[in-house]
């Protein structure tokens, strides 16, 4: 019972880290698409470029800080797989390290030891 407890909560935060980590580069690729809607709206329209340069240096601003926090959750993910190995029931079983935490499909090949 305590096994299939801490091997659920493993899950659970590795599943939590992936949708956090789509999370942020979804967020990425909609800002880079909004620069390219702004700068095509600003050609279009023929206004000069300093229309609406706030707006767009916001915007990189923006970007700035979820490439910031994309790489913060790249360094929290790589301590939690460093960790693993000193939790008891922690040490997950897989074949090379460049393997998706947890797989994008359940394959069932996802374990847990203690």
């Amino acid at each position: 019972m305590r096994k299939q407890m801490i091997e659920n909560a493993a899950f659970a935060v590795a599943t939590q880290i992936r949708a956090v980590e789509d999370a942020i580069e979804d967020a990425l690729a909609e800002l880079a698409e909004l620069q390219g809607r702004m700068i095509r709206a600003r050609a279009t329209a023929g206004v000069a470029t300093a229309i609406g340069h706030t707006a767009f240096e916001q915007l990189g601003t923006t970007m700035q800080g979820l490439i910031a926090a994309r790489g913060g959750m790249v360094h929290c993910h790589g301590i939690l797989k460093e960790t693993k190995q000193l939790g008891p029931g922690l040490r997950t079983v897989s074949g090379v390290d460049a393997e998706e935490c947890p797989p994008m499909e359940p394959s069932g090949s996802l374990r847990i030891v203690a």
